[in-house]
């Protein structure tokens, strides 16, 4: 099995958050010399021209980012009249944060039930999410919380400032809309 391919897909999966040296470890089964050497063959595979990411060693961990000497086209990008509207899956993950800061990406994944690693990512370079520290649980993943910026983007002047959410009352016109969809169904069945 070709280990550079494993961490290299090891490296995508762990996202921004990164993976520590010993982690890496335990995950390839593989001791520290070993995996140094592969994360050394990934790097100098990076260095060429044809690749627009590197590894690299930040905060305690590595992790794959983008070349610093593409970053006129990032900025063009983030800076696009076109990306600058949130999208509904921005604003779904933009709630969550905001309604359960501080949060891991991963409860995040959960309550969406979907990954959601590269709209915080965007979120982040947009300055309406940051991290605002490390969780206790195995991994010690990055928490993440809304700024400054996201008050003024919504025009709230604290995060208290929210709309309130009834969550019992949430639930039952769920419940509400699901029986009556189903009851529609079926009385248009029967008509046909």
């Amino acid at each position: 099995m070709n280990l550079a391919g494993v961490l290299e897909g090891i490296l995508f999966a762990v996202g921004d958050e990164g993976i520590t040296l010993n982690t890496l470890c335990e995950v390839m089964d593989i001791d520290k010399e070993r995996a140094k050497e592969i994360l050394k063959e990934l790097q100098r595979r990076y260095e060429g021209d044809e690749y627009g990411i590197r590894v690299s060693y930040l905060g305690d961990a590595f992790k794959l980012t983008t070349k610093k000497e593409h970053k006129d086209y990032y900025h063009k990008l983030l800076g696009n009249p076109e990306s600058q509207s949130l999208s509904e899956s921005s604003l779904e993950v933009l709630a969550i944060v905001a309604y359960n800061q501080p949060i891991t990406r991963v409860m995040i994944d959960d309550m969406r039930g979907v990954a959601c690693g590269q709209i915080i990512r965007k979120l982040c370079a947009r300055g309406l999410v940051k991290i605002v520290g490390k969780s206790k649980m195995p991994g010690k993943p990055n928490l993440y919380g809304t700024t400054r910026e996201f008050l003024d983007y919504f025009g709230l002047a604290s995060i208290e400032d929210l709309p309130k959410i009834d969550v019992e009352t949430f639930e039952k016109e769920e419940e509400s809309e699901l029986f009556t969809s189903i009851y529609k169904e079926n009385i248009e069945e029967k008509v046909v």
